[in-house]
């Protein structure tokens, strides 16, 4: 107890933190659901394997490593949303949609998805 009261502004700011960590989620997901709802393609730059053991309802597999060669597949005027296994791949493509002039989201996780679509 003379932890929590000898140190109380540590406990304040964990709990600001965790406010804003959980409204920044909330906003995220309503912002995926907004671009879902308007047509937007998911893009799962995971491997083929990968893809396979489970994926997201109408998502196009691309792996990352094919990217490159298989953007002519989409066409700039679609949204896209990036996903993968934990968000570094799909971050990674989103750079490279917008690179080529795309409008890209990285939607991270596809399994934070789910629930979307």
């Amino acid at each position: 107890m003379e932890f929590i009261i000898s140190n109380w502004w540590i406990i304040l700011l964990l709990i600001a933190f965790l406010l804003i960590v959980l409204t920044f989620t909330k906003k995220n997901k309503k912002n995926y659901r907004e671009l879902l709802d308007d047509g937007a393609i998911i893009v799962d730059v995971r491997t083929d394997s990968e893809f396979k053991s489970g994926h997201l309802k109408n998502s196009i597999n691309v792996p990352l490593k094919d990217l490159t060669y298989r953007i002519k597949e989409f066409d700039k005027k679609d949204s896209i949303v990036t996903v993968c296994a934990a968000g570094m791949r799909a971050e990674s493509a989103r750079k490279y949609f917008e690179s080529k002039g795309f409008n890209a989201a990285n939607g991270g996780k596809w399994t934070d998805l789910k629930d979307l679509v």
